[in-house]
């Protein structure tokens, strides 16, 4: 089993959506907790199809159970930033001898991102996953590309730690059909695995943050992620 703490200013952790507003999921998810570890640990998760649009994920990757805490709920912000693009058709195409062959659509859009991202992540049930990462973290193993970041490569984080045992924490857990949230409360959709060449297979759940702060880790707090 691996404990691990991470601090970030910021991060921001995208929803599928398309449009002029672009949010993001409350905590740090399962399936980019999931990304975080296999970037430090120096697997690719990419899978080279130069057929391919998009870029695909690589099949048989390590399974693994994860368990995330907030020891700070991170706080939401947003900003208004020019998204820059080549559009399908004719649209904006007046635009182009101005750019230079740069991107000649423009359009604003709202993007939401986190502030103060201080998370504990759990790892277990792939030992050999967790070296790989202790590896990692310790300079000694492969770095295929890239530096680690927390949803957008321009948000880094300031550091990631070991833990011999998981710090006081808000723990995630799975809402229950039956479960009635607080008048206040929000419950949080968040992607677990995703599979980009078929949306519909993309798998996300809810999860709620629990109450108070604790080192005890809920049975129900470990999620497990299989990319077979």
């Amino acid at each position: 089993m691996l404990w691990l703490y991470v601090q970030a200013p910021f991060a921001a952790f995208r929803h599928f959506t398309a449009g002029s507003f672009r949010p993001t999921a409350p905590f740090i998810t399962p399936s980019a907790a999931y990304g975080l570890l296999l970037n430090v640990a120096g697997i690719e998760m990419r899978l080279e199809d130069d057929r391919s649009p998009t870029t695909l994920i690589a099949k048989d990757l390590p399974n693994v159970e994860i368990a995330l805490g907030a020891i700070v709920v991170p706080e939401r912000h947003s900003l208004y930033q020019q998204l820059h693009n080549y559009p399908v058709g004719n649209t904006g195409a007046d635009h182009a001898p101005a750019c230079k062959g740069s991107k000649y659509n423009i359009a604003p859009a709202r993007r939401a991102f986190l502030s103060n991202l201080r998370a504990c992540i759990g790892v277990r049930g792939n030992e050999n996953l967790a070296d790989q990462v202790r590896r990692g973290l310790a300079g000694q193993g492969p770095r295929v590309y890239g530096l680690p970041f927390l949803g957008d490569n321009n948000f880094l984080p300031d550091r990631i730690d070991i833990l011999e045992s998981p710090r006081a924490a808000r723990w995630l857990v799975p809402l229950r059909e039956d479960e009635v949230l607080e008048p206040d409360e929000e419950p949080m959709r968040l992607t677990v695995t995703i599979d980009r060449a078929d949306m519909s297979r993309t798998i996300s759940r809810l999860y709620r943050m629990g109450a108070a702060e604790t080192a005890a880790v809920p049975d129900t707090a470990w999620t497990a992620l299989a990319y077979d």
